[in-house]
């Protein structure tokens, strides 16, 4: 956590919880230790996805499919969501979660490594979210980037990790590479004169990028 528990315990008191399939999956994922979205960081993501509306969606790091099916619900009506990810057994689950959604017309599943599924991509998308391995983000962005439209929004999650990026006294010996690799990117992405970036203490941290139409 990178927030005061009360703070944290406080808005989440103030989500709505989440019902049906997604109530499902967030269960699951406490019990099985699957990483998702945080609920702070979901109910940021409605927001800015009600403002924004996309027609194509970009996602890096499928895990069990959770955050492509609540994407879904704020897709644009025709549109399409492109989510990659390199676990075969996260792979399944996820194909079988979509399919129980009822969403598997309009979210595909893309296996690979993001790296090179991102390479070969030639697409052009509205809104890309970024939640896999942390110390490739420097590594995604560039082909994010290519991808993104102008006036798009790249949402990039976990970017504080555990508040270890903005205090050396936090860094776990094994996590200093991650940590110098994130920093690198975050100091990238706020300083690309393409983007307007802010950076939100919420969840595990969240960089919210917006691509200037000259951009």
């Amino acid at each position: 956590m990178i927030n005061y528990d009360y703070i944290i315990e406080y808005i989440r008191a103030t989500i709505k919880p989440s019902t049906g399939l997604l109530a499902e999956l967030e269960e699951y994922a406490a019990v099985k230790h699957v990483p998702i979205i945080q609920p702070e960081v979901a109910a940021f993501m409605k927001v800015i996805g009600q403002l924004k509306q996309p027609f194509r969606i970009l996602e890096v790091g499928t895990a069990i499919g959770y955050s492509s099916i609540l994407f879904s619900e704020f897709l644009k009506q025709g549109g399409i969501i492109d989510t990659i990810e390199r676990n075969e057994e996260m792979i399944e689950l996820a194909r079988n979660n979509i399919k129980a959604a009822g969403r598997q017309n309009t979210i595909n599943v893309i296996a690979g490594d993001a790296s090179d599924v991102l390479a070969c991509l030639d697409k052009s998308y509205d809104m890309i979210f970024m939640d896999a391995a942390k110390g490739q983000y420097g590594e995604f962005f560039e082909q994010c980037k290519r991808m993104l439209a102008p006036g798009g929004l790249l949402v990039s999650d976990n970017v504080l990790y555990k508040g270890m990026i903005a205090s050396e006294d936090l860094v776990a010996r094994r996590k200093r590479t991650i940590v110098a690799r994130m920093r690198e990117f975050l100091q990238m992405l706020c300083e690309d004169e393409a983007f307007e970036t802010s950076i939100i203490p919420i969840g595990d941290g969240v960089a919210l990028s917006f691509r200037k139409p000259c951009g």
